[in-house]
Order: structure tokens, then sequence, then C-alpha cells
């Protein structure tokens, strides 16, 4: 079994060879440039990451006409409409980025921001969907999402645990597995903020696999949520952070996405099972350093 098969156990998503299950977030910080999106998933399967995310969105449902026509200076023009558009990616490009990710061996998907780019996604009949913080709260979407019955990774930045209460219930109700992702939806995010603990609070109330999505500047933060037992783990991902985009501040660049990909592979290791034994290898250090207590004993 490899890290992208699923098996169900009492609503639970078990038997992932390696977890935390590592999302490797290309979102918006690739210019809408189809070269930078390849380059991204070439970073992504260096790294050893199981999956690169993009986001979909339908600019004229998820923006007021109003916002599009106000000004914004960007590589694309002067207008808020020409920035959105500018990075948006259509068919011909998920097409590209379908075929790539395929050939690469890694997994793609995206989180939708309207239910026509909800829809759009439903072609590529993807492993994953993926509710974007935002849009936890928009019950339309969460039961499109759960009646395609594809294992949602649903992030709850910006929401109270009545939003998740009513997320989750949309999600059992469908029958359709699930995970839940800590996250605090600052860019970037200030270690303070993270508030780890409730990690362990969605696991305790939804009785469900927890991950955590993160948007700290550096990696010891993702650390910490790997040391929590986690489920998955998103990052960012920028060829450069000093590219263009609000993102970029809270993305991680390919190298360091490697080292992060290689140390929460080391602490899952680590962790162990929790269960007290006597490795084989202690037993002739035992034998050497408890060689006194014979002698007390005989004397």
């Amino acid at each position: 079994m490899n890290a992208t098969d699923t098996v169900l156990l009492d609503g639970r998503r078990v038997g992932f060879s390696e977890c935390p299950y590592v999302i490797c977030e290309a979102g918006v910080t690739n210019y809408g440039d189809v070269e930078v999106a390849r380059r991204q998933i070439d970073a992504a399967v260096a790294a050893g990451a199981d999956a690169v995310k993009f986001q979909k969105r339908t600019i004229d449902l998820v923006y007021t006409k109003e916002m599009l026509d106000g000004p914004r200076q960007s590589p694309w023009g002067t207008t808020q409409r020409e920035q959105k558009e500018g990075l948006e990616f259509g068919l011909d490009e998920y097409q590209e980025i379908d075929k790539y990710s395929r050939e690469k061996g890694v997994e793609w998907f995206a989180s939708a921001w309207d239910l026509e780019s909800q829809k759009f996604l439903q072609q590529f009949d993807l492993k994953h969907n993926k509710i974007a913080s935002a849009m936890i709260v928009y019950e339309d979407m969460l039961k499109m999402v759960a009646s395609e019955g594809r294992h949602t990774f649903i992030s709850t930045g910006l929401s109270t645990l009545d939003d998740i209460d009513k997320a989750v219930q949309i999600f059992r109700d469908a029958d359709c597995s699930f995970e839940l992702m800590h996250c605090v939806s600052t860019y970037p995010m200030r270690d303070e903020e993270a508030n780890l603990k409730m990690i362990n609070v969605l696991q305790e109330r939804y009785n469900c696999d927890v991950g955590y999505s993160g948007h700290e500047v550096g990696l010891a933060v993702s650390y910490a949520a790997a040391a929590l037992e986690i489920t998955s783990l998103e990052r960012h991902i920028t060829l450069d952070r000093a590219m263009y985009g609000s993102d970029q501040s809270a993305s991680v660049e390919p190298a360091g996405f490697k080292m992060l990909v290689g140390a929460v592979r080391k602490i899952e290791q680590a962790l162990g099972d929790g269960e007290k034994r006597i490795l084989e290898a202690e037993v002739p250090i035992a034998q050497k350093l408890r060689e006194h207590l014979k002698w007390e004993a005989s004397e």
C-alpha cells in the first residue's frame, strides 16, 4: 500500500505507509505560468512530497465587479481583474498540469472557491478534494464536494467550532472520508499564533484524522505539528520568496521544502509506538553498565 491508498475504518483514513501526507501547496505562487507550475511539481517530487495542490476560481463569481474594476498594479496590468485573471489557470493549463503530474508520479488536486470551479475539477477524476478555510462556511460547496465521495482535506482557519461542527456533519451524513486541518489564516502567520494544541482538541472532539496547514515563516512550527501526530501537512511552495505575490512570504523555497519533508519523515519514525521495551542493541550495554552490581551482590 502506498501513501495514496485509502482504507476507511469507522470514518477514518488508515493504511497510509507514510504519515503525515505531505501536500505541496502551489496555490497562486506560480504567476499563472504553467512552466512555473511544472517547476513547482518538480520541486515537490524532489522533496518527496505526496501531492501538489492548486486553487481554482471563477473570477466573476468569487469577486464583485466593483472590486475587479478597482486599481491594482501587477505584472499583468493596473486593475484587480487583470491581476486575478493573470494568476488563474484555465483548461489548457490544468490539462498540462494533469499530464505532467502523472508523468512525474505525483498526485495533484485543487481547492475550488465556487461551485463552477468544483464542477470544472470533476473532469480530472482526482483522488482528493480540498476545502479552503474561506469555504468551510459555504454549505453548498461542502455538500457538492462531499457528494463526490473523495477523501477531502478540510482547512479550519477563519472558523469557529460551530462552523466545523456543521462541516463535519455534512461529510458524515454523505459518508465521505475526510480529515480536518488545523490552520491559522494569516500570511505569514506569527509563531505565537500557531495554537498547535488545537490539533489535539480537533482529534478528540471529532474523533477523526487531523492535519496541519501552515502559513508561517520557517519550518519549526511544522516540525512541532508533526510531533503531534498529524496525518497531513500542507505548506505553500515558491521558487523564490522574492517573487511577486502576497503568498510568497508564507511559502517555502524548494531546498527548504526538501528539508521539511525529510525532517517530518524522521519525526514520524522517532515517535514510535509508545510501548516500553528493551531493544536488542541495549542488552549488551545493560550487561556492561550493570556488571558492578553482580560484584556487590556476591559480597
